[in-house]
């Protein structure tokens, strides 16, 4: 067990990550990202396309492609170079790339894409809910499995804790492949038992050629947008669900390929069946993709380093949308140096959460981040699920990753990110548009808060790590 200090001012964080004697060895740690800004020259940065590497030549007139469209180019080139630095997948052109905001949307997607897959289906989550929409997912999946697509379906043990092995049954008696990630009853796990590692993915490829990834699980509380008429607090109190997934079609989809069928033959999952799950690629739009997944296994999250990387080299903006906010020392360290830098950091966090005690241990941060400069809002009239990034207008960042100790250490996760000015058009009209339905929290206001409050985030404090 690990444990989290209160905080009374500063000194006591810098004792967070302490660890009971006796159970040193079963403690993570997070790196320390140190990112040397003077990085080798982008014309060194390897870009691949649908048909592998390009050349040096291409690679740097992509390169300068990108750079054209940002006034200060030099902002562009740090984040590549350390994009190039800290992760080991290719940054990957010629892919198209679509937000898709809330669940209707994405799940029409979904049913569109799966509709017409002709050769393979494989899906990750970690929700999936025997409700309506699970259902519906369920039937077209099985309808596409007795047309010889072939279905591959990963799921959480923990996360689908609720959903009855009757659901998975019927998948599997269909002639679906499914495996269960980490099961909690240690006598079905094949790669050992770890209830404490999680498959927090949400991943949708279909025919190798199409990607889907974000926050968005399986299950019906996403039916609602959170931007129509109807979302306001129900009877029954709950909220609509406000949550972004990306469409991604092009060479990238195959790097995300490599990674559902890594954690599938990690998990010891059944052969899969032969099929072609990297067909010939071809260009499909004028994103630049990088996919970015983490994994329990690993000695860090990259996910983790990129975005601590990106946030220490950022010069003009840090716009941070996430569901569950208690960070670690260094990140907020990040987000409070970036401010002393003059980078205009905005967090758009929410006002109401589905996990109470890392809502709380988010909310203990508050003052510490308004004291530096640090602009906080929380999203109203809706339960904000969103995990998404954007920084200097330039790096975008859209997936699964929470920003809290158990993303970064003891979830496998999937992002992506995508550089260039283009989409971060794209994003930063999303983030205004949520920012229009939020309040702003200030310095004065948080410190009027009542004692009740206070007392909860203390207590949220004790158990961060292992949220």
């Amino acid at each position: 067990m690990r444990i989290v200090f209160f905080e009374f001012g500063s000194w006591v964080r810098r004792a967070a990550g302490l660890c009971l004697a006796g159970m040193a060895a079963a403690c993570a740690s997070l790196p320390i990202i140190n990112p040397d800004m003077a990085r080798r020259p982008a014309s060194k940065i390897q870009v691949e396309g649908a048909q592998g590497p390009l050349s040096a030549a291409q690679s740097k007139s992509i390169i300068e492609g990108l750079k054209e469209r940002k006034k200060d180019s030099n902002i562009l080139e740090r984040h590549l170079a350390l994009e190039e630095a800290i992760v080991g997948s290719p940054l990957v052109v010629g892919n198209r790339a679509m937000l898709l905001q809330d669940g209707p949307a994405t799940f029409q997607a979904m049913y569109d894409a799966i509709r017409a897959a002709r050769d393979h289906i494989n899906i990750e989550t970690y929700i999936i809910e025997d409700d309506e929409v699970g259902r519906r997912f369920a039937d077209a999946l099985i309808e596409r499995q007795r047309r010889g697509v072939q279905v591959n379906f990963i799921y959480d043990s923990v996360g689908a804790l609720n959903t009855p092995q009757e659901f998975f049954k019927r998948l599997s008696d269909s002639g679906i492949k499914v495996v269960q990630y980490n099961p909690v009853n240690p006598l079905k796990a094949k790669a050992g038992w770890d209830v404490n590692g999680r498959d927090h993915r949400k991943l949708l490829i279909v025919d190798g050629q199409v990607a889907f990834l974000g926050g968005i699980n399986i299950s019906s509380v996403y039916s609602g947008g959170s931007f129509s008429q109807h979302s306001k607090v129900r009877p029954d109190g709950s909220l609509p669900w406000r949550d972004t997934d990306m469409k991604i079609e092009g060479p990238v989809v195959a790097e995300f390929q490599k990674l559902f069928i890594e954690t599938w033959e990690k998990q010891k999952g059944p052969p899969l069946a032969k099929k072609n799950y990297f067909p010939t690629q071809r260009p499909k739009g004028k994103e630049v993709v990088r996919a970015i997944g983490s994994s329990p296994d690993e000695p860090y999250s990259l996910i983790y380093a990129t975005l601590i990387s990106a946030i220490t080299s950022a010069e003009t903006e840090v716009l941070l949308t996430n569901a569950y906010f208690a960070p670690d020392p260094q990140l907020l360290d990040a987000l409070k140096d970036a401010r002393a830098r003059g980078v205009d950091v905005k967090l758009l966090l929410p006002s109401r959460s589905d996990a109470w005690l890392v809502f709380h241990a988010g909310r203990n941060y508050y003052d510490e981040l308004l004291r530096a400069g640090v602009k906080i809002y929380e999203r109203q009239a809706a339960l904000l699920h969103s995990k998404t990034a954007l920084v200097d207008g330039v790096w975008s960042t859209v997936g699964s990753t929470n920003l809290d100790w158990r993303s970064f250490l003891h979830n496998q996760e999937l992002n992506a990110v995508i550089l260039g000015a283009d989409f971060g058009t794209q994003m930063r009209a999303m983030f205004e548009k949520d920012l229009e339905a939020s309040a702003p929290i200030t310095l004065e206001q948080w410190q009027r808060r009542p004692i009740d409050m206070r007392v909860k985030e203390l207590l949220a404090r004790m158990w961060e790590y292992w949220l």
